[in-house]
């Protein structure tokens, strides 16, 4: 008994198609993922400083300095030390974008110290990332 083998030409191609189709639907999947991981933009980290004088007026043109210091034990190094004069309007705004890196939770917390004239306040600000994070600092003689 001889057994005759029935090849066909036809299924090689098939499957080669096949096989050619899920490695282009692949290709195209692990493109979509990486162009749509790389759209994905963070939010800015922005700290706003509003002055205000005891009569609750806002202040234009004071100096308001942000400053943080390392907590890991190094004496008394300073880590952030940045300043800026309020608008016309009491605003100080900061950019700390370079600060805040994905994945970190809670950015910094930092002391405010305001001087306009013979006046003055302090205060503390927390800054969370991706977000516009606000204080109001009240200024005295």
């Amino acid at each position: 008994m001889s057994r005759t083998l029935n090849f066909s030409w036809n299924y090689i191609p098939r499957k080669l198609k096949t096989i050619e189709m899920k490695i282009t639907l692949f290709s195209l999947i692990i493109l979509t993922v990486t162009v749509l991981s790389a759209c994905n933009k963070q939010a800015d980290t922005i700290a706003n400083i509003y002055v205000q004088d005891e009569a609750g007026l806002f202040v234009d043109s004071a100096i308001v300095i942000l400053y943080g210091e390392n907590t890991t034990g190094l004496p008394n190094q300073i880590v952030v030390f940045d300043t800026a004069f309020t608008n016309s309007k009491g605003l100080a705004t900061f950019d700390y974008n370079y600060l805040f890196k994905p994945g970190q939770s809670g950015v910094a917390v930092l002391s405010i110290k305001v001087e306009k004239d013979d006046k003055n306040g302090i205060g503390i600000i927390k800054i969370e990332e991706e977000k516009v994070n606000e204080e109001t600092v009240f200024i005295q003689p």
